[in-house]
């Protein structure tokens, strides 16, 4: 990883969310370097101050007084929390958004990297998506408020770039999955829903294990290790305000029953998947292009599928007391 473009002077990294599932992983990584001598970094959660609120936003940045911040922060949840929450998803984001943002143009941040998500590209569209291609119709029905609170992300980034120079930027990742991640069944995403399920499963000697829909949707999923390697790059290297799309390649596209099948093999289990087609898909695909960060990072390997979820899975199986279940 290339450690040398960023100033010489004291560089302190404000990371919003830094308590999660991208956070931690960031944390892993910056304390596993040597030789950056002259970065700082602070990760903050939502007991170091409650986003939404200005005041709160900018006591924090008073605090920290951040010369670069990677923002995180996000009201977040699965599919069937989004479908039944959008308005608040909408409402809590563009809040967060606003206040991160306006502090670090008031507090004269020189860097901001943005986390997005695949799922703010439009759902009827071509594939695969690339980063042109953001504003170019409605996301999908499921999740439109946090969709649309993502994607004015990168209008703030624009126009703070327009009016005041800011060097305001995002990335998108696709599906993100590992340590740290939120198992809690109310409001977890796919895999950490899955691994936590299996786990009792497992426990109790279950002879099916029902996956909900019918395991066919297609998604890219990037391991969180591998995300804050390149978000660190990103940080040090990116310097263009136009969103970069941090994912797998397309290739590596996988089913969602290739998702339970690989948690089956990380856990252990033997009893038999079913799935339960009444339950509701989502979105069938929404297959990114890495292309762009291949061209700027050509020889960034990615882990392998099976043992970035046997790393999850042994993570969860040994911090069940302290996972966010």
């Amino acid at each position: 990883m290339n450690k040398a473009k960023m100033s010489a002077d004291k560089t302190v990294i404000l990371v919003t969310g830094g308590s999660g599932l991208v956070g931690q992983a960031i944390k892993t990584v910056v304390e596993e370097e040597t030789g950056v001598q002259n970065e700082s970094w602070v990760f903050c959660g939502s007991k170091d101050g409650d986003l939404r609120d200005k005041g709160h936003t900018e006591a924090l940045f008073e605090k920290h007084k951040p010369t670069h911040v990677i923002h995180l922060a996000a009201m977040v949840g699965g599919l069937f929390h989004n479908m039944a929450h959008n308005l608040d998803f909408f409402r809590e984001n563009m809040a967060i958004n606003d206040n991160v943002l306006h502090a670090s143009y008031k507090y004269g941040v020189k860097k901001v990297v943005s986390c997005l998500s695949t799922c703010i590209f439009p759902d009827k569209t071509t594939y695969p998506i690339d980063e042109t291609m953001v504003h170019n119709g409605p996301p999908h029905s499921s999740n439109y408020g946090y969709s649309y609170a993502k994607r004015m992300i990168d209008i703030l980034n624009k126009g703070y770039h327009q009016q005041h120079g800011c060097t305001f930027t995002s990335v998108v990742p696709c599906n993100v999955f590992g340590p740290y991640d939120n198992f809690s069944l109310e409001s977890s995403h796919v895999i950490p829903a899955l691994v936590r399920r299996m786990d009792t499963a497992v426990a109790n000697g279950d002879p099916t294990f029902t996956v909900m829909g019918s395991g066919k949707p297609l998604r890219q999923f990037i391991y969180s290790l591998d995300l804050a390697r390149l978000f660190v790059w990103v940080l040090r290297n990116y310097h263009s305000v136009e969103p970069l799309i941090l994912s797998v390649d397309e290739e590596d596209e996988v089913t969602i029953s290739a998702v339970a099948e690989a948690i089956k093999k990380a856990h252990g289990y033997t009893g038999e998947i079913v799935y339960d087609t009444t339950k509701a898909d989502g979105q069938y695909k929404k297959t990114a292009s890495n292309k762009k960060l291949r061209s700027l990072y050509k020889d960034f390997q990615f882990t392998p599928f099976e043992k970035a979820m046997q790393e999850t899975v042994d993570w969860f199986k040994q911090n069940k007391e302290r996972a966010r279940i």
